[in-house]
């Protein structure tokens, strides 16, 4: 059985960083792509960022480019979410997404990241 499993979540002011880590022991996962998202409390699970199978491609929703940064390391079979420059509407719990390319999907348990003014 596939596990996603999070890491890196918490609480942080308004302006710091975090880092998410993904890590997806047992999964083909140069063969993945890899993604975030995340869902604040009464609102749907949205978008953040996701990338290719090598790394070489990278995207974002519109409201965290230029603050967040993905990133994957093949060899460990780990996923990245580097958060900078964090704002109050950040706060959401963040899940890791794992889309194949036979379009199975697999998502973490999801971690807590609260950011405050």
């Amino acid at each position: 059985q596939v596990q996603l499993v999070e890491s890196g979540g918490g609480l942080v002011q308004a302006g710091g960083s975090l880092r998410l880590s993904c890590a997806a022991p047992g999964l083909p996962f140069s063969t993945y792509v890899m993604g975030w998202f995340r869902q604040a409390p009464g609102e749907e699970r949205e978008f953040v960022a996701s990338i290719g199978y090598s790394g070489d491609r990278s995207y974002y929703t519109d409201s965290v480019k230029g603050r967040f940064t993905i990133s994957r390391d093949n060899a460990k079979n780990t996923a990245y979410l580097q958060m900078n420059f964090l704002k109050p509407e950040d706060t959401a719990v963040y899940y890791c997404n794992a889309q194949g390319p036979t379009a199975d999907a697999y998502w973490g348990q999801g971690t807590q990241v609260t950011v405050s003014s």
